[in-house]
């Protein structure tokens, strides 16, 4: 069998002369003394919670028109590719609906176009022509009245008082047309009405919103045709149809899934929660395969918490990678032991090196004499619903001073430690420290690597360092 791809598997093997070195102690009845060297390490700093498989990228299929269904071509479960028609439509119901469409786009335009009109004509109402004619209708009104004026003048100097009436209301006549005239120029020449815009603005807006949906409308039955095909390769999780069936706009054919692209969510508790930011690494253990970690990326935080009973928590999606990037080596892959992000090329397993008990290689699965051993992704399949352990990556430093968190003591806000000198005192000396683990912690300044620190914990606590350096068994790694 061709192998996609042979991944490293980095190795977590704990011994005595890894970070704490046990030696004779003296010992009371409530505590023991351990001696351990500084030595240089990586420490990680992660939040584990469990959650389920979900696949990641799913897309529903559905009728952009109400329509017949002609023959529905596949069924749930079965696996398609991308552009294959999955459902065909009644074509004359087709052809009368996409007709129906390009008239809607087209009195879209019309009333779009008109909605343009009354917004300019509310902006400028009059033009220019019209202004200078209702300007020259003012000056004639004025020339009238002061022709009236002096005709009236004459005729009170000939005192002939029929022509005084007559001139008279010739007077008050073009006085009533100079107001009108004035009138009419004084409203031309004012501003527009600002509500009256905003109103037409508003009218145009509503007209460039009907005629972008009735385009994407038209352009959704355009590009889907008669038919309904798939978007990407996948499989058909769901079928909501049958041939002959009568469906409305709207309504969903069918469900597909890539099989490929899965993600988890997980509960996060209100302490954790400031730790965890968007894009950062994670990595998912497949409890069913339990010797495989997968990388992975948090792409969602809650903005609201979710409270039971008075605890508080949030929920954090990570996705993993795809199954592809991961076999071409496009994925990220998690560091080896010593920070590389792959194991030197003379490296051997231990002598006393062994696989765990309930571990079942492939059929076709061999180790090479001095070889790690490997696996690829044909050796496993990923399914929705597989509980997994996700362990999300806060804090991570690689070639650092480590000691054992039982060396450390804080006291009065000052943190020490006691050094064992080679005479065989023991000296307290201040210390910085970094980020920390169950089990150790980071000396930033203090300390030098070779010197020996002084562990102290109870019998209890020294129980479960024991069985902390025993590590975690062998764990496979799917990266670059």
């Amino acid at each position: 069998m061709k192998l996609l791809r042979t991944i490293l598997i980095s190795l977590v093997l704990c011994s005595v002369s890894a970070l704490s070195i046990s030696c004779g102690s003296e010992s009371d009845s409530e505590s023991e003394i351990q001696i351990a060297t500084v030595q240089r390490g990586d420490l990680t700093v992660d939040i584990t919670a469990v959650g389920n498989l979900a696949f990641s990228h799913t897309d529903e299929l559905i009728f952009p028109i109400p329509a017949t269904v002609e023959e529905v071509l596949v069924a749930e479960g079965e696996s398609v590719e991308e552009g294959q028609v999955l459902v065909e439509l009644d074509t004359s119901e087709w052809d009368e609906e996409l007709t129906a469409l390009q008239i809607d786009a087209l009195q879209a335009e019309i009333d779009l176009a008109n909605a343009e009109l009354a917004l300019e004509e509310a902006e400028n109402p009059y033009t220019a022509e019209e202004i200078n004619a209702a300007r020259d209708l003012v000056y004639a009104a004025e020339y009238d009245l002061e022709y009236a004026q002096w005709q009236l003048s004459q005729a009170y100097e000939t005192g002939d008082e029929t022509l005084i009436w007559q001139w008279r209301l010739e007077v008050y006549q073009a006085a009533l047309n100079l107001a009108s005239a004035e009138e009419k120029l004084d409203a031309m020449l004012d501003a527009p009405d600002p509500l009256e815009i905003d109103k037409k603005e508003l009218e145009v807006k509503l007209a460039e919103w009907r005629l972008e949906d009735a385009q994407e409308a038209l352009e959704a039955v355009v590009d889907t045709g008669p038919e309904i095909t798939a978007p990407f390769d996948g499989f058909i999780t769901t079928v909501n149809i049958s041939d002959g069936d009568e469906v409305e706009k709207g309504a969903v054919a069918m469900v597909i899934a890539d099989p490929t692209k899965f993600e988890a969510e997980l509960t996060v508790s209100e302490t954790d929660i400031f730790q965890i930011e968007l894009g950062g690494e994670a990595w998912v253990q497949v409890d069913t395969l339990s010797m495989i970690s997968l990388p992975a990326e948090v792409t969602y935080i809650s903005p609201t918490a979710t409270i039971q009973q008075g605890v508080v928590s949030y929920t954090v999606r990570v996705e993993m990678d795809s199954l592809e990037a991961i076999m071409s080596g496009q994925s990220s892959s998690r560091p080896a032991a010593d920070g590389s992000r792959e194991l030197p090329e003379d490296f051997t397993p231990p002598e006393d090196f062994t696989l765990p008990e309930d571990f079942t290689p492939p059929e076709d699965f061999t180790l090479p004499e001095g070889q790690m051993p490997t696996a690829t992704l044909e050796d496993f399949q990923l399914r929705e619903g597989l509980t997994v352990t996700v362990s999300i990556i806060v804090a991570e430093r690689n070639d650092v001073l480590l000691v054992p968190n039982g060396a450390i003591i804080t006291q009065g806000g000052q943190t020490y430690v006691q050094v064992m000198l080679e005479d065989g005192t023991i000296e307290e000396r201040a210390v910085t420290t970094g980020i920390s683990d169950w089990q150790y912690t980071e000396i930033t300044d203090g300390l030098s690597e070779g010197e020996q620190v002084v562990v102290q914990q109870t019998s209890s606590s020294a129980t479960t360092s024991q069985q902390g350096q025993q590590g975690p068994g062998t764990q496979f790694f799917f990266g670059q």
